[in-house]
């Protein structure tokens, strides 16, 4: 990967112009949307070919690429491209079916545009631009076309033209404009977002795994997120609740919310705050800590690795991944509560694994946030890779550190924008609450 230079960075955008949406009356009520694991059966994705180690091993090879990826946090961010979960909504009017992946670590919502000069097999229609009406490009006079990162002006169209490059070198090249996003079915949509910026690509190329994505949905914390541009209307919030999934049994529908279904009550309700750190496209939490058993490991007494918002929360990360000198104490103190010989990882992704090893045996690792301790059972800390061997989901890694995906599941995990706070309460998400 290059250095993490400006023009590998997602563009921030005065916030003048922020899109004016029309709303459904859903709106009022808060909405929800499925939000599908690429590797369940529900997904466009699933290749019943692969087995579920097969799965498992693409998806740590996703996580090491993306921490990999990351640069230091008081430098520009780019992230990989590769997310673990999906959106479909529809843009233009008429409505074209679009299949994004959603990335809470990026910014831009793009799609690839006709006319092609290169992208990447997909098997629904590729957008074209010149058949809707509600398609307008930005002017090279537009405050959006000054901003500092990725923006660029075509003299000739006289419109404004991106460029986002991912650390696994995929990248889109085309048009900013603003367009019609619409949630729901073609016929009768739950949600209309007017006016909302997005990346119209006419170049992209890399990594795209498969024939049925057409781009990325941007749920990161910058100014041109579509979270950022739902803005008030939503009030700063969202929340998902990921479902567990093993190989005996398939992985159910998620959901993501927003507005006031993402609101998470309750008495067991943990609250901790985001860290305030550049880029704004990254939700930097503190994390004081991490015990397994009664055995804590305190970050404030290892070298250069406390700081306020010292990890990203990410859901398109699988494995929580640590810097080797923390990781390395972390797996000595799980060593020291599991009485048992090791086993090397049959996929050769993960470093501590059991053979049979039973739920009953495996601790309580407690994540110590700032305002909060978040308690992980068997299922966020240990994962199947073989019928019958268990591995440690945690892994090193010398990116940023990420608490992943696996650590979330059966969690209700909101994001307050407005109150710039992160909230997790204990779940059972298979029943798919709200």
């Amino acid at each position: 990967m290059e250095n993490c230079v400006t023009h590998f960075s997602f563009f921030i955008i005065s916030a003048i112009l922020v899109s004016i949406f029309a709303f459904t009356k859903a709106m009022s009520n808060g909405f929800s949307i499925d939000f599908i694991h690429r590797d369940s059966p529900n997904s466009p994705f699933y290749d019943p070919s692969l087995s579920f180690t097969e799965r498992m091993n693409n998806s740590f090879h996703r996580s090491f690429n993306r921490s990999s990826n990351l640069c230091s946090p008081s430098s520009i961010i780019v992230a990989s491209n590769n997310g673990e979960y999906l959106m479909q909504f529809s843009v233009g009017t008429p409505p074209v079916r679009t299949l994004g992946v959603a990335d809470t670590g990026s910014d831009l919502t793009w799609t690839q545009c006709l006319p092609c000069k290169n992208c990447f097999k997909q098997q629904n229609r590729i957008f074209n631009p010149t058949k809707s009406s509600t398609y307008k490009p930005l002017p090279c006079g537009s405050k959006m076309c000054h901003a500092t990162f990725s923006t660029s002006c075509n003299r000739t169209k006289k419109t404004c033209g991106y460029q986002v490059r991912y650390g696994d070198d995929s990248y889109s090249v085309g048009d900013l404009a603003t367009e019609t996003i619409r949630f729901g079915s073609l016929k009768k949509a739950q949600v209309v977002l007017k006016n909302t910026v997005i990346g119209c690509g006419h170049n992209n190329a890399g990594t795209f795994s498969g024939d049925k994505e057409s781009g990325i949905v941007g749920l990161g914390g910058g100014k041109f997120s579509l979270i950022s541009q739902m803005g008030s209307s939503i009030g700063g919030k969202f929340s998902y609740c990921l479902a567990p999934f093993t190989q005996h049994s398939p992985v159910p529908k998620s959901k993501i919310h927003f507005g006031t279904n993402a609101i998470v009550l309750g008495n067991k309700v943990v609250i901790t705050p985001l860290a305030k750190k550049s880029p704004a496209t990254y939700y930097f939490l503190t994390l004081e800590g991490v015990s397994v058993g009664k055995k804590r490991l305190d970050f404030r007494q290892v070298a250069f690795s406390y700081e306020e918002g010292n990890i990203i929360l990410d859901s398109g990360t699988v494995l929580t991944m640590f810097s080797p000198e923390i990781y390395v104490k972390l797996e000595a103190m799980v060593k020291g509560q599991i009485k048992l010989p090791t086993v090397a990882d049959p996929i050769g992704a993960l470093s501590l694994c059991y053979k049979s090893l039973s739920m009953e045996k495996i601790p309580i690792i407690t994540m110590h946030f700032k305002g909060g301790d978040v308690k992980l059972g068997p299922l966020n800390t240990f994962v199947e890779t073989s019928d019958n061997t268990m591995c440690f989901a945690f892994a090193a890694s010398y990116g940023v550190p990420i608490y992943g995906n696996i650590a979330q599941m059966n969690f209700m995990v909101g994001y307050d924008l407005k109150k710039k706070r992160i909230s997790f309460k204990a779940a059972d998400c298979s029943k798919q609450l709200h």
